[in-house]
């Protein structure tokens, strides 16, 4: 309460502190929205769907760091400055890693599936091309 009543009387250093404050829930309300949408992704069907929905989450969450940031530079607020471009290398950082880890993923769904076929336990798995909903899908069955 004392501090609203300084700020209401020009206290310069409680104004600060009052705009400090103000910004740092903003940037905080800003990246809770953002990382929300990761709690969704669990509900994907693949592990491709899912790296690629983190993937976006990482790259969306290092734009809004940055902008933070850039918002900071712009108001001359050094702690936001940091906070967002503290923000926008991890989540840059992030999102090559998944990038990476996506492409590791491909390469090994295309080693398995370009295959015609392959031995696992004494028996033989033939790759078959199935059809559903006009979508074209390989799976394997013992032959």
């Amino acid at each position: 309460m004392d501090v609203l009543l300084d700020a209401l009387t020009g206290d310069r250093e409680t104004i600060m502190k009052i705009k400090l404050l103000g910004n740092l829930l903003a940037a905080t309300a800003m990246s809770g929205a953002m990382i929300a949408p990761m709690t969704a992704v669990a509900q994907h069907g693949s592990k491709y769907q899912h790296r690629q929905s983190t993937k976006n989450t990482w790259r969306n969450v290092a734009i809004g760091s940055g902008a933070v940031g850039l918002y900071g530079l712009l108001k001359g607020n050094s702690t936001l400055t940091l906070l967002g471009a503290a923000g926008a290398l991890y989540s840059a950082n992030r999102y090559e890693q998944d990038r990476k880890s996506q492409s590791k993923m491909g390469r090994a769904r295309a080693s398995l599936y370009g295959r015609s076929s392959y031995m696992s336990h004494g028996h033989r798995y033939v790759r078959k091309t199935v059809w559903r909903n006009g979508q074209k899908y390989y799976t394997f069955v013992r032959g």
